[in-house]
């Protein structure tokens, strides 16, 4: 026996033969009944090799090395009685749902009579399990159908359901957006009057301005020419008419001095004659000096003290006149007469 390399061998003497210790194959469609009687078709494969140490090589060699097509009829056999055992201790649900047991228990069982043999199995796989015209593993997965179904209309339900609340929420945006576009489009309009309302308002509005100004104009020019007019007006009516009160006034204090004199006169034996001369000339003299003021141009500096200091002056100017007189012709007693004063003093008051 010879493995992994090549050997000279004579014609005559010796004979050769080869054993593959390539992997083979060998399907299994067997009928077997489950533990609650119910007769199944169950389809597997099974991957197997000659194994590579001497005992299994000389092992396949004694049986398989004249007929080696015989390795997978055998092994089918062999897997299919003992898928056979095996099945018969379980049920069908435990075949559809633990099908990996079933093969791993079929591998573990027939694993030592392939060793005997000189194979090894490599793999098992179940393709199918087929319960026929019996109906039981239809009827075994109706619930499960059901369910999935109820659970596929559910799902379908949700996803309607949340496809409509999509829907309406797209339409509650589009709405929303057709809204916020409208009240844009509204305040940009408004926007729009309002300006074009101020611009066709600018043009009267700056006329009415200027009309305004002008008014004001003319108001501040009446007012210029009121207050002129009233200036105008007292230098006119008032001012003569307050010269010709105080030259009245003047006339009336002169009259009254006119009177005290002749009292002191007429208390005088002395000086009668002359004081009667005397007296009946001041009039006269205060009625000259007061005409003056009828013309005159009279700037009172000091208001009404002013006015009041004129008509002294002029009754005190008179007055000196007549002590003048009464000097020159040497009346006595005009030494002790007390001196009297005009009315310029300070500034007071200036006649021209």
């Amino acid at each position: 026996m010879v493995t992994g390399h090549g050997k000279f061998v004579l014609p005559v003497i010796r004979k050769v033969r080869f054993l593959t210790l390539a992997m083979c194959e060998a399907e299994v469609a067997e009928k077997c009944v489950s533990r609650q009687g119910i007769t199944l078709t169950v389809r597997a494969v099974i991957a197997f090799k000659v194994g590579n140490d001497t005992e299994s090589i000389v092992n396949a060699g004694q049986r398989f090395l004249s007929d080696q097509e015989q390795m997978a009829v055998l092994t089918g056999r062999i897997f299919a009685g003992h898928l056979r055992a095996i099945i018969g201790s379980m049920t069908v649900e435990e075949l559809i749902t633990e099908r990996q047991k079933l093969a791993t228990e079929v591998l573990d069982t027939s694993k030592a009579e392939m060793a005997k043999i000189g194979l090894i199995v490599d793999s098992l796989q179940i393709q199918s399990i087929d319960d026929g015209d019996t109906g039981y593993i239809d009827a075994m997965s109706a619930p499960h159908k059901a369910a999935i179904q109820r659970q596929a209309q559910i799902a379908q339900a949700q996803a309607s359901q949340a496809s409509a609340e999509a829907e309406q929420e797209a339409a509650r945006n589009q709405a929303e957006y057709a809204r916020q576009t409208a009240v844009v489009q509204a305040q940009y309009n408004a926007e729009v009057d309002r300006a074009q309302a101020q611009a066709a308002q600018a043009g009267p509005l700056a006329e009415a301005h200027a009309q305004q100004e002008v008014l004001s104009a003319r108001t501040e020019l009446a007012q210029r020419a009121a207050d002129l007019r009233q200036q105008q007006l007292v230098a006119e009516i008032v001012k003569p008419a307050e010269a010709e009160a105080e030259r009245i006034r003047v006339v009336a204090l002169a009259e009254a001095e006119r009177m005290k004199i002749q009292a002191e006169a007429a208390a005088s034996h002395g000086r009668v004659a002359l004081d009667r001369m005397l007296i009946d000339q001041l009039p006269q003299i205060v009625k000259e000096a007061a005409s003056g003021l009828s013309g005159a141009n009279v700037n009172v500096l000091n208001g009404a003290d002013g006015l009041g200091e004129i008509a002294a002056g002029l009754v005190g100017q008179g007055l000196t006149i007549l002590d003048a007189v009464r000097r020159n012709m040497g009346a006595p007693g005009t030494e002790d007469e007390p001196k009297r004063r005009s009315g310029t003093d300070d500034g007071a008051v200036e006649v021209r």
